[in-house]
């Protein structure tokens, strides 16, 4: 049976020495009744943070009360917390991605949240390392504001070091924990002089799966390369020790397929860039690809092939009206269903920001206060549900569900440049 899971967007990332805590934003941080209004929808399994940065204020002196107040609710709730530990962020204060002490100073947090919570048995200790890194370290969007790829595998390295060592420390405690590994994961098209590109993409999306699981080994297209910044001996030691994730967490949004078109005159300015050989455009490629479909079932297929491991959806969001925030729902569960009937073991579907978020819009890099609703629209100053609600409480139910409404992205005013096929866009069909 396909489970039905929530997630409070919970994202705690910094700016410079600006901090972005959307529990805040949302009013959730002082809204614990919000943890009924999630378990009355029906879903068995919430992602919910007990993050490093909001936990320990002042290095060694942890506050626990507000996390024991709301891990306690959602256990009388009979609602199973996927506990994250760090969200899009770099730890508290005195560290940061690229620090040596970063993964162990989130292992030593992870075992004393494990010890305090010893029934918890899903963890998910870093969101989307691969993301994080880039974000953090190659764009120099979030800090430490780095802009070099050596900086961004390092933090990769980093997270997943963390992630090793504390799913070390919680399995000293509990040894049924289980990892639960996200990552955002979406395809790379391109024209053919931008192949080399794309192929790249299409490798490195797959990194932060490939080093849990020790995949990441010589005769993998990314070795050499790391190996090149000096990261051999380091994974040979994640090889040596992998921590293959119980359950892949796949992310998914709309702009998560991309298309690399070396023909920039065609688009706008704020979308040419480039890798210092090539210029090229990088857009949605929802927004070109005139046969485009959603990634839900090639995602799906493609990782529990290549981990044989258990999937889990656990973002499925798009930020838009609530009709069609309820078709791109309703489209990623026929998806996962398909998916199990192929064989595919698929877990769940996670409904993510239950509460909306905040400034997505922007990547986090600056305040707008600009709000998307969630399955409840905080706008007015509580919680109200949205006509989401009503889909996932059926879902939950098991009823069969037919939405007529034609998503935005099947239709062709889609469309924003001029046309490219995919079936002839370049491709590594490998990935």
């Amino acid at each position: 049976m396909l489970e039905l899971w929530g997630g409070h967007e919970c994202t705690v990332n910094r700016v410079g020495d600006a901090w972005l805590d959307q529990s805040r934003l949302s009013g959730h941080d002082d809204r614990p009744e919000d943890l009924d209004r999630f378990a009355a929808l029906g879903i068995r399994a919430l992602r919910y943070p007990v993050l490093w940065e909001r936990t320990e204020l002042d290095q060694g002196r942890r506050n626990w009360s507000w996390a024991d107040e709301r891990l306690g609710r959602l256990r009388e709730l009979d609602v199973r917390p996927i506990v994250g530990l760090v969200h899009h962020g770099s730890g508290p204060a005195w560290t940061h991605l690229l620090d040596p002490g970063f993964a162990e100073g989130l292992a030593d947090y992870a075992g004393a949240v494990a010890s305090r919570y010893p029934w918890v048995e899903d963890w998910t200790p870093v969101n989307e390392p691969l993301t994080t890194a880039r974000f953090s370290a190659l764009y120099g969007h979030w800090y430490p504001h780095a802009q070099d790829e050596q900086a961004f595998w390092l933090a990769l390295l980093n997270q997943i070091d963390a992630v090793r060592l504390a799913m070390r420390a919680i399995r000293q405690v509990n040894s049924r924990a289980r990892l639960v590994q996200t990552e955002d994961f979406g395809h790379t098209w391109s024209t053919e002089p931008c192949a080399a590109q794309a192929a790249h993409e299409n490798t490195r999306r797959l990194a932060t799966w490939d080093l849990l699981t020790g995949k990441l080994v010589p005769g993998h297209p990314l070795w050499l390369r790391l190996e090149r910044f000096g990261f051999g001996a380091r994974l040979d030691a994640i090889a040596e020790n992998p921590c293959s994730p119980d359950v892949l967490g796949l992310n998914h949004y709309v702009t998560s397929d991309r298309f690399l078109d070396h023909r920039v005159e065609r688009y706008p300015e704020h979308v040419r860039g480039g890798n210092g050989e090539i210029a090229y455009a990088d857009v949605e490629a929802v927004r070109v690809l005139e046969d485009y479909q959603p990634g839900w079932r090639r995602s799906l297929s493609l990782l529990s092939q290549r981990y044989g491991q258990p999937v889990a959806i656990t973002e499925c969001h798009l930020g838009c009206t609530p009709d069609q925030q309820r078709r791109w729902l309703a489209a990623c569960w026929e998806a996962a269903l398909r998916a199990q009937r192929e064989g595919v073991d698929v877990r769940a579907v996670t409904v993510w920001a239950l509460l909306g978020s905040y400034d997505w819009d922007s990547l986090l890099t600056r305040w707008s206060g600009r709000y998307e609703p969630g399955v409840f629209d905080i706008s007015c100053g509580s919680p109200r549900s949205t006509p989401l609600a009503a889909l996932l409480e059926a879902l939950a139910a098991g009823s069969a569900v037919t939405e007529v409404a034609e998503g935005w992205w099947e239709g062709s005013g889609r469309l924003l440049y001029p046309p490219c096929s995919a079936a002839r866009a370049m491709s590594d069909g490998r990935h």
